[in-house]
């Protein structure tokens, strides 16, 4: 797909879907609670289909209305009907780690599996969490030398999860310990989970606890230390709303500052549960103009545009974005810890350092993270975008004001944002 330059300054609102992390929650809790949860404004798209379709398959009973975007859940206070299954949950990554915790609380063997790329993305350190809580989870078709290098696919032989005591590592993805926290009310005992590193992306932990809350249930913690759950039964929700993606509306929250002009993201606030909102802030750092409504936010590029210095560890699905725009900034832009960005679905400091250089872009690539320079002239490409739906929504950016960038496999968007690209064409035609 070939993105066409625009040629005049940006003046235009957009909507952008459901958030996947919220919807891929609340689908979760709403299959442990006792009753039925209607979820509005959910993500339709292929990882929430596959997460829907494995509860489906596990016997739950999930309405799907794409039309309105709503999901009903049926849950069955944290039983599992089905005491075998087979699911195949695509490169479904949040997928991945939210069932292989859930599965444990079932009874029977249940064997998850994914695509090639799957079965390149770690969830060893979940696995072990899962195994010293009682868990029983067998390994396929890998040899194991190390436990921590586990990936899909596994069988998890379930009769119910003891619960107890355990540590969990923070540094791979803090999927892990939503995963956990949001099934070990339903454990036999209560759960202590003690972080043995450094904790990364913390606002989805936020997040996780806040979806908790909404279902009526919470959290003892010490910091990002210890958090210790008891038992405990969500209650179901009559209508539950799902916040718009912040991560997608990353990209259109930068386009201004690449084009000029203004875009207004409707449906989304400041205080949004998501952590990604806080990818204004460095918008603003680098010189945009954040206008703050009750239910949406405008951004205004205008000036010159500011390289920074920038900890991306709490944002990284925002990295990509900010790498689209760093080469039209009047100095470099460094980004830093996001190291767990290697382990998504790609190795994305890798996919991003290569893309900008292919673009003509000076880029020094470093273990968990990257700086980019400058570049006056971005030179055409075909990006390949290693079926990373980020890369392809990131790179269109830089289209939008460089000829000749065209995206390699643009289908690779359904993944999270279906109608990304007519999104995009919606706000480059409004003046």
């Amino acid at each position: 797909m070939l993105i066409q330059p625009i040629t005049h300054r940006l003046h235009a609102s957009v909507r952008v879907p459901g958030s996947k992390s919220l919807t891929n929650r609340a689908l979760l809790i709403a299959a442990l609670a006792d009753g039925a949860t209607r979820l509005e404004n959910a993500l339709f798209s292929d990882d929430s289909r596959y997460f829907a379709a494995a509860l489906q398959t596990l016997g739950f009973d999930i309405r799907l209305d794409e039309a309105s975007q709503t999901m009903t859940i049926s849950g069955q206070g944290g039983r599992i009907p089905a005491s075998h299954a087979e699911l195949f949950i695509g490169n479904a990554g949040t997928a991945a780690r939210f069932l292989s915790a859930f599965l444990t609380l079932g009874s029977g063997q249940y064997t998850l599996d994914g695509e090639p790329r799957m079965r390149e993305r770690p969830i060893g350190d979940l696995a072990e969490t899962l195994e010293a809580l009682g868990a029983v989870i067998q390994p396929l078709n890998q040899p194991i030398t190390n436990r921590k290098s586990i990936c899909p696919p596994i069988t998890i032989h379930a009769s119910g999860l003891p619960g107890g005591q355990a540590r969990i590592a923070g540094d791979i993805s803090s999927q892990f310990l939503s995963a956990l926290l949001m099934i070990a009310p339903y454990a036999k005992n209560p759960v202590e989970l003690t972080l043995s590193t450094e904790l990364n992306s913390k606002p989805y932990i936020e997040m996780t606890l806040a979806v908790m809350q909404e279902f009526g249930l919470s959290v003892e913690r010490r910091g990002y230390e210890q958090f210790t759950i008891r038992s405990g039964r969500y209650q179901p929700r009559e209508r539950y709303i799902v916040e718009s993606d912040a991560s997608a509306a990353s990209y259109f929250f930068a386009a201004p500052l690449i084009c000029g002009g203004s875009v207004c993201v409707e449906n989304i606030r400041r205080q949004s549960k998501q952590g990604d909102i806080a990818f204004l802030d460095v918008l603003r750092q680098m010189g945009a103009e954040i206008r703050l409504g009750s239910d949406s936010v405008t951004v205004t590029g205008s000036g010159p545009l500011i390289g920074l210095d920038v900890d991306m560890r709490d944002i990284p699905d925002t990295a990509q974005t900010l790498a689209a725009i760093a080469p039209f900034a009047n100095s470099p832009t460094h980004i830093r810890g996001i190291a767990s960005a290697r382990v998504k679905e790609t190795d994305r400091v890798a996919a991003t350092c290569a893309e900008l250089t292919r673009l003509g872009v000076t880029v020094e690539e470093y273990p968990d993270g990257m700086t980019i320079h400058p570049c006056q002239d971005i030179r055409p490409a075909k990006i390949q975008t290693y079926n990373d739906h980020r890369m392809a929504m990131a790179f269109a950016l830089i289209g939008l004001r460089a000829p000749g960038v065209e995206i390699e496999n643009p289908g690779c968007v359904s993944k999270t944002f279906p109608n990304y690209f007519d999104v995009l064409e919606q706000m480059k035609r409004e003046k």
